[in-house]
């Protein structure tokens, strides 16, 4: 073989094996949100058959038992396919250090990746190499098994926070049902609890959520629960709280929002979805005039004090909602969440606009 041709090969192994090593250890060891060209191949090439599946199904209950199995399947297929790139990076190799045939040098990478050993390395640079990837090999899998836990870990932290308040407010919230309900049971002054909770849920959230992007994809056991929709049901709630009732400014209300938007606004920058960085109070969202005095009709129905100046409780209540609007919506139409009100129910209709201050990234 030409020693130009053997370089090329060798080369070659060591590029197909850095893209295994840096997908590997951005993904489930590096605690940030950090995607890789192979990590993401997998999961949009995944993702495109899920999405045709998906149109197959004629009723959400459908779409949601396939988009179900997205998830875990793509955590399952991720590690396979970095098994079979590194089986191809060292059978470049191989055949680099002398063994004869593409065959020969496949097998002979089949064999130390998967410690068969039926197939025996001719020398001691070759022999270095099968115990290099039997080595590699095991390593993949152990750190798959050993962050498992961590994914599950999680995920049920998450839905412990959605199913409270799924029990809160019933399958679909919303920010008018958490104030009316609160109300009615004369538990309004605790909503102060509930903020500085879910400020824990987002800090947690923008953590895990980036750092092990895959977890956003995983369903909540119930099919029309979702953690998109209640975190949007409990920001809209504490934006109403602040702009629209009677009752004076809320600091835990609005650090919650605050919590909210760095979260969201994390999640949107890693998979690439518009969001507003540095927003006005007057730019635009996706929540109509009408919608919002909806809102505050069936507030004042239930018996809780709404401001007399709805134009300046508009106003407000944009200048908040305006934080998180963007990357909610996006976000609810990624992960194909459930039917809720001010969130997944315009996701179909999103569009991106083209405002100054929204962010994408390279």
């Amino acid at each position: 073989m030409d020693v130009a041709v053997e370089v090329l090969w060798f080369g070659l192994g060591l590029l197909l094996l850095a893209f295994v090593l840096d997908s590997a250890v951005r993904t489930f060891v590096l605690p940030r949100g950090v995607a890789t060209v192979l990590t993401r191949a997998v999961f949009v090439g995944l993702r495109t058959i899920f999405n045709a599946m998906a149109r197959l199904a004629r009723t959400y209950d459908g779409r949601d038992s396939v988009m179900a199995l997205y998830g875990p399947i793509g955590l399952l297929l991720l590690p396979a396919v970095w098994i079979m790139v590194t089986l191809g990076a060292f059978a470049a190799m191989f055949h680099a250090l002398g063994v004869s045939g593409y065959e020969a040098a496949i097998e002979m990478s089949g064999s130390s990746l998967f410690t068969l050993g039926f197939v025996r390395p001719p020398d001691f640079a070759t022999t270095c190499f099968a115990f290099i990837e039997a080595a590699f090999g095991l390593g993949l899998l152990a750190l798959l098994i050993a962050y498992l836990p961590t994914i599950y870990s999680a995920f049920s932290r998450r839905e412990v926070m959605v199913g409270q308040l799924a029990t809160f407010t019933g399958q679909t919230p919303s920010g008018v049902e958490i104030l009316r309900r609160a109300h009615m049971m004369e538990r309004f002054q605790l909503l102060e609890d509930l903020w500085v909770q879910w400020q824990g849920w987002f800090a947690e959230l923008e953590e895990t959520h980036t750092s092990l992007a895959v977890v956003n994809f995983f369903r909540s056991p119930a099919a029309h629960r979702s953690w998109v929709t209640a975190a949007g049901a409990v920001l809209d709630a504490a934006s109403l709280r602040l702009a629209a009732t009677e009752m004076g400014f809320d600091p835990q209300a609005g650090l919650m929002v605050r919590s909210g938007r760095y979260a969201l606004n994390a999640i949107a920058e890693y998979f690439n979805l518009p969001y507003a960085e540095d927003p006005a109070p007057t730019d635009p969202i996706l929540v109509t005039r009408d919608e919002f005095e909806e809102a505050c009709d069936q507030l004042v129905a239930a018996g809780i004090a709404v401001r007399a100046d709805r134009d300046a409780a508009w106003a407000d209540f944009a200048g908040w909602r305006v934080n998180y609007d963007l990357a909610l919506v996006g976000i609810a139409g990624l992960v194909m969440a459930p039917y809720a009100p001010w969130s997944s129910d315009r996701s179909s209709r999103y569009r991106r606009p083209r405002l100054h201050h929204l962010r994408r990234r390279a």
